[in-house]
């Protein structure tokens, strides 16, 4: 499953869908997935199921933050509809980070037609109403899903990208009130990144994890910072042909693995560290290895690339 780079290109054409007389809808404008029949079902408080009624209001939601689309057809695709109650699943995981919309492709063909979908499952995940990559086709794991989110939010984070949604539902399907509220405590990091202050998300990231260090998100969080920090104003050419020409200079290496990171290259910016790791010795090898670690802290210990990484980390170094 190949993700494609973040891009802005036009907005969505809504002028093809045509609203017909009244039919019977997947679910009520805004209710959470699951609530209309024969449809993926999940108790993932950021997810709703897509009709005619609701469409455009989940796509204006992505002005806010990221909506991801999945378009899935039970009776003919059964693997299609498990891949939109999985979306469903890690969307909920990121608390808000993302928005899923599933759409039944049997319920409301109007959307599928109106957005030209060749297949399912696909998925379109948008960003300020419009397309933000390339359509994602399946059938993927909840594992693989969960790995292009963690890089999707890689990418968001790196662009200054840190909305979140309003959950819509509580889990087991009871609306929830105004009340319910975003984990706040992350706010100030987050409106500073939106700000473009890499320094300032920095320090406010750190206070957190100096607070807790057991918070993984805000750990995570930090550890992204740092790399945005790290790779302000820098010269990607210069940069990258500075490690082609030097591949033992630790610096010039562990930069251009920042840059791979940003670039949603996680594979490529691991595996430049250990080789790297693997050649060293001594300080040149210890820093190698801590900023490596630092990279597997901004994607996530339990991401399976993270996983492999370590392995492939322990193996250079016995």
């Amino acid at each position: 499953m190949t993700q494609q780079p973040f891009s802005r290109p036009g907005a969505i054409d809504l002028s093809a869908l045509k609203r017909p007389a009244q039919q019977p809808s997947a679910a009520p404008a805004g209710a959470p997935a699951g609530s209309g029949g024969g449809g993926a079902g999940t108790a993932s408080a950021y997810a709703v199921s897509v009709d005619e009624q609701s469409f455009q209001a989940v796509v204006e939601a992505s002005m806010t933050a990221p909506v991801a689309l999945v378009f899935h057809s039970p009776s003919r695709s059964p693997e299609s509809t498990q891949m939109a109650e999985d979306v469903a699943t890690v969307a909920g995981e990121h608390e808000g980070r993302f928005l899923a919309g599933l759409v039944d492709v049997e319920a409301v063909p109007q959307i599928a037609q109106a957005m030209q979908i060749p297949q399912v499952p696909l998925m379109l995940v948008l960003v300020d109403g419009r397309p933000a990559t390339q359509p994602i086709p399946g059938p993927a794991s909840l594992d693989e899903l969960r790995a292009l989110f963690n890089q999707l939010a890689q990418q968001l984070t790196a662009q200054g990208i840190t909305g979140r949604h309003q959950p819509r539902a509580a889990a087991g399907g009871a609306e929830t009130g105004e009340a319910d509220e975003v984990d706040p405590r992350y706010a100030a990091a987050q409106d500073a990144l939106g700000e473009g202050d890499i320094d300032r998300a920095v320090a406010e990231y750190q206070k957190l994890v100096d607070a807790n260090p057991a918070d993984a998100e805000a750990a995570a969080g930090l550890a992204m910072a740092k790399v945005l920090q790290r790779t302000q104003d820098v010269d990607v050419n210069a940069a990258r042909q500075a490690a082609a020409a030097s591949p033992d200079d630790v610096e010039a290496q562990t930069l251009v693995a920042d840059l791979d990171m940003l670039g949603g290259h996680v594979d490529d910016a691991f595996g430049r560290l250990i080789e790297l790791v693997r050649r060293s010795s001594g300080d040149d090898r210890n820093a190698a290895r801590e900023h490596l670690i630092g990279l597997f802290a901004a994607v996530g210990n339990d991401d399976p690339r993270v996983v492999k990484g370590r392995q492939a980390l322990a193996s250079a170094l016995f």
